[in-house]
């Protein structure tokens, strides 16, 4: 290697150096947590190098905010501040360092703010009644979030961390077998690598539908298997594709049961999965289940007022938000009577 390669290859290693310590210094000023120290501490150990340019660059800063403040100034002193106005004694090769510090600065604090705006923070997706969105995580999972669902986000170093607030999302996992994917909903945890599996958390507890591959569900306190074969007894340690799982939510302070694993036909999972495309599909579904769903997508609530009504069962594809539809077809078939209140359809039988 000539000495103009090693010169180039060097300061090529100085801008890298300064560029990490211009981020480094913007995380201190935010405010390290406790991943990030560690990261921080790794870094300044690596070489030498990294303490003194972080150093330097620290009082670079400081003489920027002391200038700041004598600007604030609404009057002069009379004496000036002599630290502040006194030439530092560099080198010429200090110099240049500075003034590339400060360009390196410049950069590094578009590229946090870059990074910032990328990286989702905490509740990092949330969609109203009758939306829907799809978002990309940092690990390239694509999580789907149904109507009214929101979900908080918590990815670090060692573990990849999904909180469902509320709703209902599909999950396609990139694989990652160093950082475990971990959703919790309510009481339960569902654990995968990679994997597709759907997840809907109602007052009745969470649903859990496996499309690819294979997950964990464990109770997000105790870490056991919240799992059962469907005699009830025999611990099923994994939920595949093609099966799904209810766990019930419990009441506060008891402890989780152990929920029954259902296979569930292709079929089935289309019309699990029909949400995607704005669908709902019914397969000798109760009204009262059909009405429930419909009240998921639409701000105007459908409202059951016999129970002989409740418990028919209908077929059939509907539009998320066609209720319209819905009521037409039972007023027209059903020998239903749909009475429209402000917000509400009333649906009783026809006298």
């Amino acid at each position: 290697m000539n000495s103009h390669s090693s010169s180039s290859g060097d300061t090529t290693k100085t801008e890298h150096i300064e560029a990490a310590a211009a981020a480094w210094l913007s995380l201190r000023d935010r405010g390290l947590n406790a991943d990030e120290t560690t990261q921080f501490m790794h870094w300044i150990q690596l070489d030498p190098r990294h303490a003194i340019v972080f150093d330097q660059l620290d009082r670079v800063w400081l003489d920027f905010d002391r200038l700041g403040a004598v600007a604030a100034q609404p009057t002069f002193e009379a004496t000036p501040d002599a630290d502040l106005l006194a030439p530092r004694v560099r080198s010429r090769t200090q110099r240049t360092l500075v003034w590339g510090l400060i360009g390196a600065s410049a950069a590094a604090a578009i590229l946090l703010l870059a990074v910032t705006q990328l990286q989702p923070p905490r509740h990092t997706a949330e969609t109203k009644v009758g939306a829907f969105q799809k978002i990309d995580l940092p690990d390239g999972t694509v999580a789907q979030l149904n109507t009214d669902s929101a979900i908080d986000i918590d990815f670090t170093a060692n573990a990849r961390l999904v909180r469902l607030v509320r709703g209902e999302v599909f999950f396609q996992v990139t694989k990652d077998p160093a950082r475990p994917f971990v959703v919790t909903a309510g009481p339960v945890a569902i654990r995968a690598v990679g994997t597709a599996f759907n997840v809907r958390h109602d007052p009745t507890g969470i649903d859990v539908l496996v499309t690819e591959g294979q997950v964990q569900v464990r109770d997000a306190d105790k870490g056991a298997s919240l799992l059962a074969s469907p005699d009830g007894i025999k611990i099923t340690p994994l939920l595949i594709a093609g099966e799904r799982v209810l766990v019930p939510v419990r009441p506060l302070g008891a402890s989780s049961a152990l929920a029954s694993v259902v296979k569930v036909t292709d079929s089935g999972v289309q019309r699990a999965l029909a949400w995607q495309e704005r669908r709902l599909e019914f397969d000798s579904a109760s009204l009262t289940a059909v009405v429930r769903e419909f009240n998921r997508y639409n701000r105007i609530r459908l409202v059951i007022v016999d129970e002989e009504l409740a418990a028919k069962r209908f077929n059939g594809t509907f539009r998320a938000d066609g209720y319209e539809s819905l009521v037409r077809l039972l007023e027209a078939d059903f020998g239903v009577n749909a009475t429209r209140r402000e917000g509400m359809i009333e649906l009783s039988i026809r006298r």
